[in-house]
């Protein structure tokens, strides 16, 4: 099915791409690769006059809010982290116009003003990618689909740590609340309704 998207109402939501995460190996596509490509969709989204929103994660100076609750496999890398950590990727931006959300979990909608900022923008529609598929870019896909918004899943401007996690992912639970395509048909999209303009 084609891609049809009208700029003026879809954000580009890229997900943790910071220099923590981002370092950190990823499959099936490089962390490198990923960032190209989310950093092209912004590029041509911006040009069309849509939202860009760049959400990284953190916990607060003193860490008090950081989760903690029991689990089987510690997500979190043991050791203090870079003081570098949660700054977001320069090539993506921000750019003017970009919006920054900080969160403090897997999700960028819980305890954040993301909802609200969307709304108030008219946004319908949700571009996601980033780092990783299974973990933030799936929270926030969630949360998106019970707020009702329309999704695209660029496929390639998101990875996992792993091949078979974010195939998981992609192939079982994105077909139930949204649409997956890759970056060129993304660009092919907002290139066709810039022409329109």
């Amino acid at each position: 099915m084609d891609l049809t998207l009208t700029p003026a109402r879809t954000a580009l939501v890229v997900i943790d791409l910071q220099r923590g995460i981002a370092a950190a190996p990823t499959a099936p596509h490089p962390a490198s690769d990923v960032v190209a490509h989310a950093v092209a969709v912004a590029l041509a989204l911006r040009a069309a006059g849509g939202t860009v929103v760049l959400v990284h994660v953190t916990p607060s100076a003193d860490g008090r809010d950081a989760l903690r609750p029991q689990t089987d496999t510690s997500a979190r890398q043991p050791g203090p982290r870079p003081t570098d950590w949660s700054e977001i990727l320069p090539e993506l931006g921000p750019e003017p116009g970009d919006l920054v959300i900080t969160k403090r979990q897997w999700g960028a909608f819980y305890g954040t003003e993301l909802d609200l900022q969307l709304r108030r923008r008219g946004i319908d529609t949700i571009l996601l990618a980033g780092i990783s598929t299974n973990v933030g870019v799936e929270s926030t896909a969630r949360d998106a689909f019970e707020r009702g918004y329309e999704q695209v899943f660029v496929e390639d401007a998101m990875a996992a740590r792993d091949p078979d996690e974010h195939a998981h992912t992609v192939r079982t639970l994105f077909p139930r609340i949204g649409r997956v395509r890759s970056t060129a048909e993304v660009l092919a999209a907002l290139e066709a309704a810039t022409r329109q303009l």
